[in-house]
């Protein structure tokens, strides 16, 4: 199969799914070989459904931001990673290189990590789609924050109810977005989400 992992026939995807099913652990171990691993895992699969308990790659460490940016700066740096077209069609494109987008990542990670944001907080994202929104991604994963991308839509009390269910502690939003011709406050609508949510320590 070629990487990576594109099926080329109706012939290529039937054997490959035949081995998947055949031995799921070999299937599996092959994709996970083209990952960069920190420390490469102890087993692929270790599962009981009575219990129930399914472990995937145990032992194993990686960083999934290191796999979707770092190995691919050597062949790939000068090459969009992110194309981003405006909501106003006038207004610019903005293209984002490999590199330009993993500076951004590491730039914002540290943002988060000078604000407190520790590997396990929880971190809720409420931002329009812009190319920040994939950066806080990564930037949360980056360091180990377990984030909530919040739709751009919900209102203020469906907001406050997820940031409470997630037990976030920091919320990511910007000043507002635009959706086709409407524009949407998001800063004015997460602080009304916020009168509720006393366990946010940083915006």
């Amino acid at each position: 199969m070629s990487y990576p992992y594109q099926i080329q026939s109706p012939e290529q995807y039937q054997a490959q799914y035949k081995k998947s099913v055949e031995d799921p652990e070999g299937f599996w171990a092959d994709v996970a070989g083209h990952f960069y691993w920190r420390k490469r895992w102890d087993t692929v699969l270790q599962w009981n459904f009575k219990t129930p308990n399914v472990e995937w790659f145990k032992g194993g460490r990686l960083n999934i931001t290191e796999n979707c940016l770092d190995r691919h700066l050597g062949s790939l740096g000068n090459k969009p990673a992110i194309i981003w077209e405006p909501n106003d069609p006038s207004d610019d494109h903005r293209i984002l290189t490999y590199r330009e987008l993993h500076n951004k990542v590491m730039q914002f990670a540290n943002v988060l990590k000078n604000n407190q944001v520790q590997k396990g907080d929880r971190v809720c994202i409420y931002m329009g789609m812009v190319p920040e929104l994939a950066i806080a991604v990564l930037a949360c994963a980056r360091i180990g924050a377990v984030h909530s991308v919040i739709f751009g839509g919900f209102s203020a009390q469906s907001i406050a109810d997820r940031i409470l269910d997630a037990q976030a502690s920091f919320v990511i939003t910007c000043d507002g977005a635009y959706r086709g011709n409407k524009e949407i406050p998001l800063k004015n609508v997460i602080d009304d989400a916020l009168v509720q949510c006393k366990n946010v320590k940083k915006v």
